[in-house]
C-alpha cells in the first residue's frame, strides 16, 4: 500500500462541498514520507536482480546491468570533475601557481591515462570481477585526502588516487558493458558513457553550488557518492564472476582476428589519428568557450555557462544516439559523418553571431560526441578478445589528449588570442577524412 491512512472523519466540511479536510491533509502528508521508502526499495531491488538474475542468453540485452553501470560511471565522473572545478579554491587557498596546477592536472592524468591500457591488459588475461569496487575505494580515499590535504604535496597525492581509481573503472566497465549488451554493442557502449558525459557537466555545478560556499572540507561530503558506487559495483561485480562460470559456448571462434596484422595496426593508428581530432577540438570547446564567448560577444559569465552546459547537454545526446546508429547503419560511416562531417559547422563557428554560434555548438557537440562509442565498439572488434586492452587505450587517450590539448591551447591563447585558437582548431574535423580508409569489419553488421 502507498499510503496507510488513520480512521477518519467522514463529517462533510463546512463548505459543503463534501471533501474531508482531514482525509486530504493526512494523504499530502504521508506522500513525502512514503516516497523515499519506495525509491530505495526499487533501487534495492534493481541491484538484488542484478545480483541474482544469470545472463544465460548472450543474445539478451542486461539493462538492468547497463544502468548500474552507467550511474557508477556518473558518480565517478562527477567527482573527477568536481576535482577540477575546485582548482580555484585550491589556487587561493594554497597560494598556487598555473604550473603548480597543471602538475595536480599532469599527477591525475598520469595515473587516468597511462595506467588505464595496462590495467585493461591484465585484466584481459586474469578477469578480476570486483575490481571494480576495489578501483572505486582509491576514488573514495583520494576524495577524502582531498578534503583534508594540509599542503601542496598531499594535494598530489590525492590527485593521483582519484586518478588511479579512474584508470580501474573505464576499462573493466566498459568489459562490462560489453559482456552485458546482447550484441548490441554500440548500445550498450554509449548507455555506459553518457552516464559519464552528465557526471561530468555535474561536477562544475556541485563545485559551484556546494564546495564553493563551503570550503574545502565540503569535498568530503561527496565520498557518500563515492560509497553507493562501491556498493552498485558489487553487484556489479557478482554478475560479472557470474559470467565466468558459465560455460564456454562454440561461439567464442568470433574471437579469431578477423583481418590481416598489418591491416589492424594501421587502421589503430587511424583511430587514434581521429581520436587526436575529435578530443583536441572537443577540450577547445569545453575548456575555452566561456572565454571566447565573453572575450567575442561581450557576454557575462552566467550567459556563458550556460552557453556551455547547453553544448555539453549536446553532447551527453550525441553519445547516447551514436552507438545505437552505429549498430544500424555501421560503426564506420558514423565515425566518417560524425568527424567530417562537422567541418563545415566548425570552420563557419569563429564568424558568426552570438545565437547561431549557440546553434552551431549544438549541432557540433551532437555530432562530435556520436563519434566515441562507434570509435570505441569499433576498435573492440577490431582486436577482438582484448576488450581490456582496447577500452584501456581509448578512453587512457580520451584522458590523455583531453589534459594536454587543455594545457597547449592554453598557451596558444597566451601567445595569440582564444579567437585565434578557435579559428585554427576549425580545420581539425578535416582529419576525419582518414575515416574512409578504416576497413570493413565482417562481424560489424551481424548484430
Amino acid at each position: 500500500m502507498l499510503f496507510h491512512v488513520r480512521q477518519l472523519n467522514t463529517r462533510p466540511s463546512p463548505l459543503g462541498k463534501g471533501k474531508n479536510e482531514d482525509s486530504d491533509w493526512t494523504v499530502r502528508s504521508s506522500t513525502p514520507k512514503i516516497l523515499p521508502h519506495i525509491i530505495f526499495k526499487a533501487f534495492a531491488m534493481s541491484l538484488q536482480k542484478i545480483g541474482n538474475v544469470p545472463n544465460t542468453a548472450t543474445n539478451v540485452t542486461r539493462f538492468e546491468v547497463l544502468g548500474a553501470i552507467s550511474a557508477s560511471h556518473f558518480l565517478n565522473d562527477s567527482i573527477q570533475s568536481l576535482m577540477l572545478a575546485v582548482y580555484p579554491l585550491f589556487k587561493s587557498h594554497f597560494d598556487l601557481s598555473f604550473g603548480q596546477i597543471g602538475l595536480i592536472t599532469l599527477a591525475y592524468q598520469v595515473t587516468a591515462s597511462i595506467i588505464q591500457p595496462l590495467v585493461g591488459r591484465f585484466t584481459d588475461g586474469h578477469p578480476m570481477p570486483y575490481s571494480l569496487p576495489f578501483g572505486m575505494l582509491f576514488t573514495f580515499g583520494g576524495l577524502l585526502l582531498l578534503s583534508v590535504a594540509p599542503n601542496y604535496e598531499v594535494l598530489l597525492l590525492a590527485a593521483a588516487l582519484v586518478g588511479l581509481g579512474s584508470s580501474v573503472f573505464h576499462p573493466e566497465s566498459s568489459r562490462v558493458a560489453r559482456m552485458a549488451s546482447g550484441g548490441r554493442h554500440g548500445l550498450a557502449q554509449s548507455i555506459f558513457q553518457v552516464g559519464g558525459n552528465v557526471g561530468a557537466a555535474a561536477g562544475p555545478l556541485l563545485a559551484a553550488f556546494v564546495v564553493m560556499p563551503n570550503g574545502q572540507h565540503s569535498l568530503s561530503w561527496f565520498s557518500l557518492a563515492a560509497l553507493l558506487a562501491i556498493v552498485i559495483l558489487s553487484f556489479v561485480g557478482r554478475w560479472y564472476q557470474h559470467q565466468h562460470h558459465q560455460p564456454r559456448r562454440p561461439a567464442a571462434k568470433a574471437v579469431a582476428p578477423l583481418l590481416p596484422a598489418k591491416l589492424v595496426r594501421r587502421s589503430m593508428i587511424i583511430l587514434v589519428a581521429l581520436m587526436f581530432s575529435k578530443f583536441l577540438y572537443l577540450t577547445s570547446i569545453s575548456s575555452y568557450l566561456i572565454f571566447y564567448l565573453m572575450q567575442r560577444f561581450h557576454i557575462g559569465t552566467r550567459e556563458a555557462q550556460m552557453h556551455l552546459f547547453v553544448f555539453l547537454a549536446a553532447v551527453a545526446a550525441g553519445t547516447l544516439a551514436g552507438g545505437p546508429i552505429g549498430d544500424r547503419i555501421g560503426r564506420k560511416k558514423v565515425i566518417w559523418v560524425s568527424l567530417l562531417g562537422i567541418a563545415p559547422f566548425t570552420m563557419a563557428l569563429p564568424y558568426v553571431g552570438l545565437t547561431l554560434s549557440a546553434i552551431l555548438t549544438i549541432v557540433i557537440g551532437f555530432l562530435l560526441a556520436s563519434a566515441f562509442p562507434a570509435i570505441v565498439v569499433y576498435a573492440q572488434e577490431l582486436v577482438p578478445g582484448k576488450i581490456g586492452t582496447v577500452s584501456g587505450l581509448f578512453y587512457g587517450l580520451a584522458f590523455g589528449l583531453g589534459g594536454v590539448g587543455a594545457a597547449l591551447l592554453g598557451e596558444l591563447a597566451d601567445v595569440w588570442s582564444i579567437q585565434v585558437v578557435y579559428q585554427i582548431c576549425a580545420f581539425l574535423p578535416l582529419l576525419g577524412i582518414l575515416a574512409g580508409f578504416l576497413p570493413h569489419i565482417p562481424s560489424e553488421r551481424k548484430h
